[in-house]
């Protein structure tokens, strides 16, 4: 299955602004309440505001530009002004509070959204993607989010109920003058209505950009080793270089984009004041309006409607990019795993514990990996599976742990398709101890209890007399501090040969049926490798064990050798044939 986010995102049907923000509304449906809350204190602000100019010029009409001016009544409208704007700067304060936690929860949401999502998917998701990619999906663009929910989302609504409420007085004052005045937000709402896609989408390669930058810095530095090995830091300037080339490049034409909205707003609304102007004296002197209402009144609503339409322009780029990021972040959200458990499962007559029936594998649809293979593991025997580089032996042992589904065919476990089983089910009975084993921060006993949640809650004594019972004291040993000794997943504080043995000591401790090792002992002295033998055989009698591994001297006490080649699993029969297949790379007859 494809699982590629920039090859889906490329590929998907676009979806249209609203609809995305109505998704994303959803996500955060059970914030509807502060939501509802924050919009009305915004709508009561926007409508105190409008209503100042209104009654200032008014008072000026009425008390002030009159034959016997009235002093009264301009301090009774003072104290009236003085009281909309204390409550307006209360709503402006609520608004910010309520929106500021609207955010801050919707970024914990999505992050941990996103994060459960990740957990679901297979193994085939993070082979085809980028880490440093899905960690700026997780920081970055939810970021982004959160920056327009908490800062510019009231701001953008309050802005379009301020529009809407000068238009409207604008209108109702003289509907000639406020339809002149309207004449170029027309225009400029055409004008953003046909750039928006351009602006969403050079947003959205400046996001995919910064992902890729952040996966370039991220591989090169987790490889820094060999690049100073090999001496090729100019391999890796070359390529950080080129990632942040090309992300200063999306970031220019991003800014262009972004900042494209602000000269043409200012322009539109300088000729909005213009009209008002020319068309507001041209009526006074005709008697049709007051020169109060047109200098305090219609001067400030013009102001009004047209202020906000610059606010508009940063607040929209804000929004485009808002979308931009939670485009990327949703292609995320629904994805769905191949890996289903599957209902009602049918038991087939078998007395092994592991079989594969006529099982064929392939990454992709261009090469076929397994072909046809069938094949029995009994309880307690050892296997062997053994072949050249790349023939497909971790790829066999992959689909005994289920790290993949077979694109044909089925595999069973215990005489039940290995796909009816649930996760917790299945991973209790197949341990599995990678070629690479990957250890979090913390503890040897941290490592040692990951997903055993038997021995949780005992202590370092009960766990150590726990590890002398199963034969694992002599590898416990090896560490200077037991089980207190400080991991570093990428730290040089230990061995990969004594990273190896915490996975070895944390499989054996869940008491699997099935263990696999995959080359398990790749990376440890002869002394040691012996120590693993000798806990291996002392294992119970009903164990079955998976060995994939180079050495002869690891597989040579298999009870049978399987040879994984071409597509191929072959019984190899005697130690000495499955030799001369390896020497010879195909099958001896």
């Amino acid at each position: 299955m494809k699982y590629n986010l920039n090859d889906l995102q490329a590929n998907a049907p676009k979806s249209s602004t609203w609809s995305s923000l109505n998704k994303l509304l959803g996500l955060i449906s059970h914030e509807r309440k502060n939501l509802l809350m924050a919009l009305a204190a915004i709508l009561v602000n926007s409508t105190l505001n409008l209503f100042g100019p209104l009654i200032i010029g008014r008072t000026i009409d009425k008390y002030i530009f009159v034959p016997h001016k009235n002093y009264h009544g301009v301090l009774l409208n003072c104290g009236i002004l003085l009281s909309m704007y204390l409550v307006a700067l209360l709503t402006s304060y609520l608004q910010t509070i309520l929106m500021g936690g609207v955010g801050q929860r919707m970024l914990f949401t999505l992050r941990n959204s996103i994060f459960n999502k990740l957990q679901l998917l297979p193994v085939g998701f993070f082979n085809q993607n980028k880490a440093g990619d899905l960690i700026s999906r997780i920081n970055n663009d939810t970021d982004k989010l959160n920056q327009f929910f908490s800062q510019s989302l009231m701001q953008f609504i309050g802005s379009i109920a301020t529009m809407l409420g000068a238009g409207i007085f604008l209108l109702s004052i003289n509907i000639k003058l406020g339809a002149a005045t309207l004449i170029p937000a027309v225009i400029i709402l055409i004008f953003t209505s046909l750039t928006s896609p351009w602006v969403k989408r050079k947003n959205a390669v400046n996001l995919k950009s910064v992902g890729g930058m952040s996966g370039e810095i991220q591989e090169s530095l987790n490889n820094f080793k060999v690049i100073i090995a090999f001496n090729r830091r100019d391999y890796f300037r070359k390529r950080f270089d080129e990632a942040n080339k090309q992300n200063y490049d999306t970031a220019i034409g991003a800014g262009i984009a972004n900042n494209s909205y602000v000269p043409v707003y200012g322009l539109f609304s300088s000729f909005a004041q213009l009209i008002v102007l020319a068309y507001g004296i041209y009526l006074v002197s005709k008697g049709e309006l007051g020169i109060g209402i047109l200098a305090a009144s219609y001067f400030s609503y013009a102001n009004q409607f047209y202020n906000p339409l610059r606010q508009l322009a940063a607040l929209w780029t804000s929004f485009q990019t808002a979308m931009a990021g939670w485009d990327r972040i949703s292609h995320i959200l629904d994805l769905e795993t191949d890996l289903v458990t599957v209902e009602n499962p049918t038991v087939e007559p078998s007395s092994s514990l592991l079989e594969f029936r006529n099982v064929n594998f392939s990454y992709d649809e261009d090469r076929e990996i397994l072909h046809n293979i069938s094949f029995k593991l009994e309880r307690g025997k050892t296997y062997a599976l053994v072949g050249p580089t790349g023939g497909g032996k971790t790829t066999t042992a992959s689909l005994i742990a289920r790290l993949y589904d077979a694109s044909k065919g089925m595999v069973l476990l215990d005489g039940k398709d290995i796909r009816t089983y649930q996760p917790v089910e299945r991973t209790k009975k197949i341990g599995f101890i990678l070629q690479e084993p990957f250890l979090f921060t913390g503890t040897v006993r941290d490592n040692i209890l990951y997903g055993n949640e038997l021995y949780v809650n005992y202590t370092n004594e009960q766990l150590e007399q726990v590890i002398t019972d199963a034969n694992l004291g002599s590898l416990l040993a090896i560490f200077d501090k037991g089980l207190d000794t400080a991991v570093l997943s990428n730290s040089d504080g230990i061995s990969l040969g004594q990273k190896q043995l915490i996975a070895f000591m944390r499989a054996v401790l869940r008491n699997p049926e099935l263990l696999i090792l995959d080359e398990a002992t790749a990376n440890i002295d002869t002394i040691t490798e012996k120590l693993l033998s000798d806990i291996l055989n002392k294992l119970p009698a009903t164990t079955t064990r998976v060995i994939i591994a180079h050495r002869l001297n690891t597989i040579e006490n298999a009870d049978e050798i399987f040879f994984v080649n071409s597509g191929e699993v072959i019984r190899a029969g005697s130690f000495d044939h499955a030799m001369d297949m390896l020497l010879h790379g195909k099958r001896v007859s």
